[in-house]
């Protein structure tokens, strides 16, 4: 059963192991405050079309995070990531020439720094860009502030969100080792997966490690 469109919020992200941290934590923000995390590995039908599986998401989900931390370069002759903006910008134009209930979309960009988006992306100016620094924290407190004003999720503290995102880690490793994973075979799952678990862990009650 897929979730509800009001409940679902697609996260358009790198997804490599150095961004991994942010994405994991968003991810547990948004499980902890009652929606549903939708990312674009969770389809695994290798035969559907990589933008084809985006779309679907950005047409079921009332919600985007966009992060547009990775479009600029850092060495030399390297090219700039242009998937994230890119989503952005069929999200927005769901939003804007989609009609009902499409046009009750709610967008959240995020980049790393301050005013970063000015010297890539200047035709969002004027919108609320929200940075998080590489820092999942400061990510986490951007997501949870977002959802509060824009989704009307419960007004539950970032801090006591993160404390749970310690205890759920702790929980998790320990069933995991438990069902005969290696510290390595862990870090290796992917982050569908770890959402399952999230969900897992909400519906068991939040049970301590």
């Amino acid at each position: 059963m897929l979730p509800e469109f009001d409940k679902s919020i697609f996260i358009n992200c790198p997804f490599d192991e150095e961004y991994a941290p942010i994405l994991q934590a968003i991810a547990f923000c948004v499980v902890y405050l009652g929606f549903f995390p939708r990312l674009a590995p969770e389809n695994a039908d290798n035969g559907a079309a990589r933008l084809d599986r985006i779309i679907d998401l950005i047409e079921n989900s009332r919600y985007g995070i966009h992060d547009l931390s990775r479009c600029k370069s850092t060495n030399a002759n390297q090219y700039f990531r242009m998937n994230m903006p890119f989503e952005l910008g069929m999200d927005h134009a769901c939003k804007r020439f989609g009609g009902e209930p499409f046009s009750s979309k709610a967008i959240l960009v995020l980049e790393h720094t301050k005013y970063d988006y000015q010297k890539s992306l200047s035709d969002i100016s004027g919108w609320d860009i929200e940075y998080h620094e590489g820092d999942y924290e400061k990510a986490v407190k951007r997501v949870r502030n977002w959802l509060v004003a824009q989704a009307g999720a419960q007004r539950i503290g970032a801090s006591l969100i993160l404390g749970k995102y310690i205890a759920f880690q702790e929980w998790y490793w320990e069933r995991e080792r438990a069902a005969g994973a290696s510290e390595d075979d862990i870090r290796e799952y992917p982050t569908t997966e770890l959402i399952i678990a999230m969900r897992d862990w909400m519906g068991e009650g939040q049970p301590l490690g």
